[in-house]
């Protein structure tokens, strides 16, 4: 058995350097970069989804690491309890949890396929149930209201354009400034005639839009391609904004993206849900809400207007009808209210 000092190296060596606290052992972070390129490569899950997944494993194998883990092998169900317990005690919500004990079972299967752990762990974690909360819809007559204010404004911004040229006059509005309008109004109705979500919305280029068959091709989670119909008024909202607002924004950067931003790159993610929460505001909703909030009230309102809830979950794009029931649960507490409300001996 070596002694301590035998382990420290030749006499006159200096000590490795520590690991500052959470960093990982050499070993760890080779894992963890396996895992990431597996979780974008190989099930092609959208970047938000890789960011915090990678995240999550980033702050499990740096707490291992601060536990005396140095090899993934060392790695076991007692550090995957310890790292939650701590995640718990700093006041991380039950969905929180939940993901990320979802991310450890993910990553010590994928590292026992790949023969870096003899056994997996992760089933032992067991799975933290969380509380589903109904999500907020708009009323139909608010969400109505908001699409009809915004048309109107893009008809006015159509016909206020100022001419190639000419100086501005009271009223009228530059190329650029009618536009925004009509992407606004287009996006808005987008997102609700479809139930799309916003990165899905974001990804879309001119070409995804069929016109004579009202649809648009989607690409959603998992790389899964999906056809989404589209109702009359949001295909003419985006057929104005492709002939009328695209070409005012529209650079050399802009390549075949459906909706641009205003220095004509792609629309991101975060202005859209800003276009949203604006617009929703302006228009007076009674809540605020985002891309998400309208996702859920056309599903809510799909299911209400008797769509099947098989059809909701392919409008969706959801993998599991479970995740659509919420939307049947969001209708029965409507009609609930509404029952209360009306009959005499509720």
């Amino acid at each position: 058995m070596k002694d301590a000092d035998a382990a420290a190296g030749p006499p006159g060596a200096l000590p490795p350097d520590p690991l500052p606290p959470g960093a990982q052992p050499p070993a760890l972070a080779a894992a963890l970069a396996a895992f990431e390129r597996h979780l974008r490569s190989e099930r092609s899950l959208s970047p938000h989804t890789v960011r915090a997944y990678a995240g999550d494993i980033a702050s499990l194998l740096g707490y291992a690491s601060d536990q005396g883990v140095g090899t993934l092998e060392e790695l076991g169900v007692a550090e995957l309890r310890g790292w939650l317990a701590v995640q718990h005690e700093s006041g991380a919500a039950r969905a929180t949890l939940a993901r990320r004990g979802a991310a450890a079972r993910a990553f010590t299967a994928f590292a026992h396929r790949r023969g870096w752990l003899a056994t997996d762990p992760g089933p032992q974690l067991g799975t933290l149930k969380t509380r589903r909360t109904l999500p907020h819809v708009l009323p139909q007559k608010e969400i109505a209201g908001v699409l009809t204010g915004l048309d109107k404004s893009a008809r006015q911004a159509s016909a206020a354009l100022v001419p190639p040229g000419q100086p501005g006059a009271p009223g009228q509005r530059t190329e650029a400034e009618a536009a925004v309008v009509l992407r606004d109004s287009a996006v808005l109705e987008l997102l609700y005639a479809t139930g799309i979500r916003v990165s899905e919305l974001c990804g879309l280029d001119a070409g995804h839009l069929d016109q004579g068959r009202r649809t648009v091709r989607v690409r959603g989670k998992g790389d899964k391609e999906r056809t989404v119909p589209v109702g009359v008024p949001a295909l003419r909202a985006v057929i104005r904004w492709l002939d009328a607002g695209r070409p005012a924004l529209a650079t050399a950067v802009s390549g075949s993206a459906l909706f641009l931003g205003v220095r004509g790159g792609r629309l991101d993610p975060r202005t859209t849900r800003r276009i949203v929460h604006e617009r929703l505001r302006e228009a007076g909703t009674t809540r605020d809400s985002g891309p998400h909030g309208i996702r859920h009230s056309t599903a809510t309102h799909l299911l209400e207007g008797g769509a099947d809830l098989r059809a909701v979950q392919e409008i969706l794009g959801h993998s599991s009808p479970a995740t659509t029931q919420i939307y049947t649960h969001v209708s029965i507490d409507r009609l609930k209210s509404s029952y209360r409300q009306a009959h005499p001996r509720a």
